[in-house]
């Protein structure tokens, strides 16, 4: 990569970028290269030295942007190792996501068992949410996740077709581990952050079905719509979530 990539910028288009202090230009440059893929989910980056002399800027400059990177959970700090692009895969980011824990004890592991996936149309609601257009093909996806050998959540899933291609309920089947974790791997679409609205609701008949509930029985309806790099939507999704012996967990700072 060539050293003028590296440069803070100097374009007078670019004026509003300049007038960001230095540790949020640095910030925003390294954002680019995981976006563009140069360091990969799971790999190290360069240590903090090597960035300094890249960019031409202090090492305290370079760790403040990183810092800020960690804090927002796209990148990790391994102490004695260096720094990692956070990965899905990792136990810990598993969780993050669903914030559904049990009254007692600690999160067990879930396990997936999809029920859909097809490619349809996208409803206007879904479009405006995906950044689309009403009617752009997305892959509409329907899975029931359990915990403890009991259904936990069922979950309405839209993603724009266009960026997902190659997903499919063969692939879905074959597929042991997060479902973050796949569109990582397999279509480079990295979970960054989500939005959620949260209601409770009554089971709908087919919905209490599935979830082994009783018509009519409270469940918790969590909306999410989830972004990639540059707040760019990837995920509608709607999810329908038991909450006997279990609780919605988050913690505010």
């Amino acid at each position: 990569m060539s050293a003028a990539t590296d440069r803070m910028p100097t374009d007078p288009r670019s004026r509003d970028a300049v007038f960001l202090p230095l540790y949020k230009q640095i910030k925003s440059l390294l954002v680019q290269r995981l976006q563009q893929g140069e360091w990969k989910p799971g790999e190290p980056i360069p240590s903090e030295l090597e960035l300094a002399a890249r960019f031409q800027v202090s090492q305290g400059t370079v760790r403040k942007a990183v810092d800020e990177l960690a804090a927002e959970n796209l990148l990790v700090r391994r102490q004695g190792k260096g720094t990692y692009v956070a990965s899905h895969q990792e136990p810990r980011a598993q969780f993050r996501f669903l914030r559904l824990v049990p009254d007692q004890g600690e999160p067990v592991p879930t396990h997936s068992s999809f029920l859909a996936c097809r490619r349809t149309k996208a409803a206007p609601d879904i479009a405006q949410q995906l950044a689309l257009r009403s009617g752009d093909s997305v892959i509409y996806l329907r899975r029931l996740l359990g915990a403890g050998g009991a259904p936990l959540v069922l979950d309405d899933i839209w993603l724009p077709a266009s960026r997902f291609r190659g997903l499919t309920p063969e692939r879905l089947a074959e597929y042991r581990g997060p479902l973050y974790g796949l569109f990582e791997s397999e279509f480079g679409t990295r979970m960054i952050r989500a939005d959620e609205r949260i209601r409770a609701v009554a089971a709908a008949s087919d919905v209490a079905a599935l979830l082994a509930v009783a018509p009519g029985s409270p469940l918790l309806l969590v909306d999410r719509v989830s972004y990639t790099y540059r707040d760019q939507p990837v995920e509608v999704r709607r999810g329908f979530c038991v909450t006997t012996d279990y609780h919605y967990r988050n913690e505010l700072f």
